[in-house]
C-alpha cells in the first residue's frame, strides 16, 4: 500500500493548498486587522476546500514574500496558531509547507500533527531571492532527532523563482534525490 492510500485514502489524491494570507513578520501582515482576521480567510478557505471534495489540505504561508530559506520563529508559531484554531473544522488529512524552510515545515508538522509536508530538500540554487543551497542531510537528521520519522515528505525538485545550479536533467536529480535521502532502499539485503 502506498503512503497516500495510508494516509489520505486514495491513489490518486487532490491534495488542495490553503494559503495563509501575510503573517507577523511579514512585510505584508496588516496588524490593523490581526491575526483574528489572518484565521478567519484561512477557515473560509479550509471550509471551501472541503466542501468542494479535495482529498487532502496543505497549509502554507504563500503570502510570506519575500521568501526566506530559514524563516523567524514567529512564522512557524503564527502557523501553529492558525491550524490549531482550525483544528476542529478540519475534516481531512492535512500537511504542511513553511515556505521554504524545511526544518521549520517538520517542527510545525510535530506540533500540529500534520502527515505530511512540502518543501526543497536538495540542490543548490539561483533564486530571485538569492543563491539557496539545501542541506539535505542535516535536514533529515532533524526529521528523525524530533521524531517526526512517520512525517511523508513530499518533494519539490526544481522550486518555482529558481534555477538549479548545476547542469543536470530533472530525471537525473530526481533519482540522485531518491538515492541520497533514502538509501536504504537500495541497500543490499542478505
Amino acid at each position: 500500500m502506498s503512503w497516500l492510500k495510508d494516509v489520505i485514502g486514495t491513489e490518486k489524491a487532490v491534495i488542495a493548498m490553503c494559503h495563509l494570507r501575510a503573517l507577523p513578520g511579514d512585510p505584508g501582515f496588516d496588524a490593523a486587522k490581526g491575526m483574528n482576521w489572518v484565521i478567519d480567510r484561512a477557515y473560509d478557505d479550509l471550509t471551501a476546500l472541503q466542501n468542494g471534495g479535495v482529498d487532502a489540505v496543505m497549509f502554507s504561508n504563500e503570502f510570506s514574500m519575500p521568501y526566506l530559506t530559514k524563516v523567524k520563529a514567529e512564522t512557524a508559531v503564527a502557523m501553529a496558531r492558525i491550524i490549531g484554531q482550525l483544528m476542529t473544522e478540519i475534516r481531512v488529512p492535512y500537511g504542511v509547507n513553511v515556505l521554504w524552510d524545511p526544518v521549520a515545515s517538520f517542527d510545525l508538522a510535530m506540533a500540529v500533527d500534520a502527515k505530511f509536508i512540502r518543501e526543497i530538500f536538495t540542490g543548490a540554487y539561483a533564486s530571485d531571492f538569492g543563491v539557496w543551497n539545501t542541506n539535505v542531510g542535516e535536514t533529515i537528521r532533524h526529521q528523525h532527532r524530533i521524531g517526526a520519522g512517520k512525517v511523508k515528505t513530499l518533494f519539490n525538485i526544481v522550486p518555482e523563482a529558481a534555477v538549479y545550479m548545476g547542469e543536470r536533467d530533472i530525471c537525473s536529480i530526481a533519482k540522485s534525490t531518491v538515492l541520497i535521502t533514502d538509501p536504504m532502499r537500495f541497500a543490499f539485503q542478505d
